[in-house]
């Protein structure tokens, strides 16, 4: 099955603001039928890059199934991680970054690759605030859920 994602996330005093994800997970059945899923939620104190993270480990949760996915994302800390190559480089070197000091969001990178283990999973950058249909609608989603009620903790650990 080939799935589309889009995502973005948003924080509001990023860092240590509220902030949000939103996602749109996308596919085509075999008789040329879309279906479309949006999901987003809250959290009470975060990051931008935190729900960047998220918002494609929470879209890559929803698959029941190994797929063929195309993650779109405004997000260069998240697209250039696997296209550049530096998460497995960061893996290597005990979660150091080149400079020697420890990657952020470890837990989130780490959970991340867990999502991703079954899938085919290929990242796309595309320039935010742009006029980009899906990411305009993830967007949406990411700041409304960052100003919203009932917000979630997000319990930072990056041992």
């Amino acid at each position: 099955m080939e799935v589309k994602i889009y995502t973005d996330g948003a924080a509001r005093g990023n860092p240590e603001g509220p902030g949000g994800y939103g996602a749109v997970l996308t596919y085509v059945d075999g008789s040329g039928k879309l279906y479309k899923k949006e999901i987003s939620a809250g959290y009470k104190k975060t990051t931008n890059n935190r729900m960047e993270l998220l918002a494609a480990i929470r879209s890559l949760q929803q698959l029941n199934r190994p797929c063929r996915v195309d993650l779109y994302s405004d997000s260069k800390y998240l697209v250039d991680a696997f296209n550049q190559k530096w998460i497995y480089g960061w893996m290597k070197k005990g979660w150091k970054k080149s400079d020697g000091k420890p990657v952020k969001n470890i837990d989130l990178w780490k959970e991340l690759l867990e999502a991703m283990g079954q899938h085919e999973v290929t990242f796309h950058w595309v320039k935010g605030h742009d006029g980009h249909e899906m990411n305009e609608r993830c967007d949406y989603l990411a700041t409304t859920a960052a100003d919203g009620d009932n917000l979630l903790e997000d319990t930072v650990s990056d041992t």
